[in-house]
């Protein structure tokens, strides 16, 4: 039997998402909210977040697109370096209709649970843990607040980078966030001190910068 998906809102039909923009709309049910993403799921340039009822779908910039991956690559050298094993699994979605929610992340690794998660195509919350680790460019400010989000599905540790810094923070018993100066899964690293890998350079190729960040951190880590 064949599903048909309802119509995209109109909201989304009339707004050219272009840019780093956003798109928020109200009263969307779970299964709308489902059908929406199966319609777009072939679009890699939006982001979609769903918190019971509502709905924002954002596009993505060149700059967002290019802080996320230059990240995402940092993070690898690190975990590499450091002798720690992930399972990256880039921006897959999360939603869960038990608590109507829904997000995905600009990258997300499963690192104390990389076992569980290797060879994995796919996540079931039924059976699979969240992921250890999400990564955020927030190039602009979001309707809906993701930090609860990342709680609810019990993320522990959430970095976010906004163009000039980026914070770590990590999940507390009360379902809050603590921002911390280190990361707890590197914690030989100072945080802040990657931006400037992260800033533009026209005089050194991007092969030049991975190395020159790798140099970087084999000295913190001799650092006692």
């Amino acid at each position: 039997m064949s599903v048909i998906a309802p119509p995209l809102p109109r909201q989304i039909r009339n707004e050219q998402l272009v840019g780093d923009q956003r798109v928020s709309i109200q009263e969307i049910s779970w299964q709308d909210y489902v059908a929406i993403g199966d319609i777009l799921r072939d679009r890699p340039g939006l982001r979609l977040t769903y918190d019971d009822g509502k709905l924002e779908i954002m596009t993505l910039s060149p700059e967002h697109d290019r802080h996320g991956r230059w990240l995402g690559d940092f993070l690898v050298i690190l975990a590499e370096e450091c002798n720690v094993r992930i399972a990256p699994f880039g921006s897959m979605t999360f939603k869960r209709e038990d608590l109507a929610k829904g997000f995905e992340p600009d990258d997300c690794y499963w690192i104390g649970h990389e076992r569980q998660m290797r060879g994995k195509l796919t996540w079931d919350p039924a059976v699979d843990p969240p992921p250890d680790l999400i990564q955020e460019i927030e190039m602009s400010r979001s309707a809906i607040s993701r930090m609860p989000l990342f709680a609810a599905f019990r993320v522990p540790e959430v970095w976010r980078f906004d163009g000039e810094s980026l914070r770590a923070f990590v999940l507390q018993s009360d379902d809050s966030y603590l921002q911390v100066e280190r990361s707890p899964t590197f914690p030989k690293i100072p945080l802040q001190e990657i931006v400037r890998f992260l800033e533009p350079d026209e005089t050194k190729d991007y092969l030049t910068i991975l190395r020159e960040f790798r140099a970087w951190v084999r000295e913190q880590l001799k650092q006692p």
